[in-house]
């Protein structure tokens, strides 16, 4: 049979919705919430993979009681028809129209506040045909289960089968408000700061940084130990002059710029975690990935 008969035969029978079905088993690691997210019952999954095994002749997934999870080859299947969905996925988006792509960014809130609320609209006009979605939080999302394209993530930048770009760099040091620095007649010292109140004295960069300053024994236990979640919390308190915070100055040129916030000090810290845009490798070819990558990278050159 020629080899054109053969591929024509196979995609005639092959199962190719067996294969959407076991992209979501693999991304869930459950066959119910398989079915959840497709409109089925647990048994018509159930036996869409059994007919996907039984066609390649590979077990894809072991199953145990209440739990599945992928096999060898289940393992190095997934990803690839996880790609392959993606792009047609992106096929038919784009035979529908541009105009109904959408990418959905998840961020830390600081950086999503600080930077991307100030700079996406940018990105909107240069790309008019991408929908953005903007959702924020502290956690690290699993791309498995979640629906994010792309991340914007804090750390080293080594995460297992991501694709990571840095786009910021973390440095911080102690900044506060011009009039509270003038309270004390001006910050001449780092020991000068420890006069004044300090906001979430527990962050462990303020012991990094005092004892880069020469400060070993800066005794912050006698500050309140407040623990306020996001940067940008803590520099609204310290711009209404009530302390003073350990900031990325990346973060906070414009209110720098405006006098609202002052650096005493050009010395800064970092302790190896950036900020980095963080995506799946198997859809580093998305169109929409793509145009974000470059557009970030290109907005954020000298954080790189």
């Amino acid at each position: 049979m020629h080899k054109e008969n053969l591929a024509l035969k196979m995609s005639r029978n092959f199962p190719l919705n067996a294969l959407r079905v076991f992209e979501a088993a693999a991304r869930h690691g459950s066959f119910t919430r398989a079915g959840d997210e497709l409109g089925m019952t647990q048994t018509a999954v159930s036996y869409q993979i059994k007919l996907l095994e039984e066609t390649l002749g590979e077990t894809l997934f072991l199953r145990q009681p209440r739990q599945v999870t992928l096999s060898e080859a289940g393992e190095r299947l997934a990803p690839k028809v996880a790609e392959g969905l993606a792009r047609l996925a992106e096929a038919v988006s784009d035979l529908r129209g541009a105009s109904e792509q959408k990418l959905h960014i998840h961020s830390t809130p600081t950086f999503a506040l600080q930077w991307l609320s100030r700079t996406i609209g940018d990105f909107q006009l240069k790309h008019p045909n991408i929908a953005v979605r903007l959702s924020t939080s502290q956690d690290v999302i699993d791309f498995a289960k979640e629906e994010a394209d792309v991340a914007i993530r804090w750390g080293m930048g080594d995460w297992p089968g991501l694709a990571c770009h840095r786009v910021m760099r973390m440095d911080f040091a102690p900044m506060l408000s011009p009039k509270l620095a003038e309270s004390i007649g001006g910050v001449k010292a780092p020991a000068d700061l420890l006069k004044l109140p300090i906001i979430s004295a527990r962050d462990i960069w303020w012991r990094t940084w005092f004892s880069a300053a020469g400060i070993d024994n800066p005794n912050l236990e006698r500050f309140p130990p407040n623990e306020l979640g996001t940067q940008t919390i803590d520099a609204q308190i310290a711009m209404a002059g009530q302390g003073v915070a350990i900031l990325s100055p990346g973060h906070f040129r414009s209110e720098i710029a405006a006098g609202q916030l002052y650096q005493p000090f050009d010395l800064t810290c970092n302790d190896g975690r950036d900020y980095w845009l963080a995506y799946p490798e198997n859809r580093r070819n998305i169109q929409k990935i793509r145009a974000f990558r470059d557009w970030i990278l290109t907005a954020l050159p000298q954080e790189v």
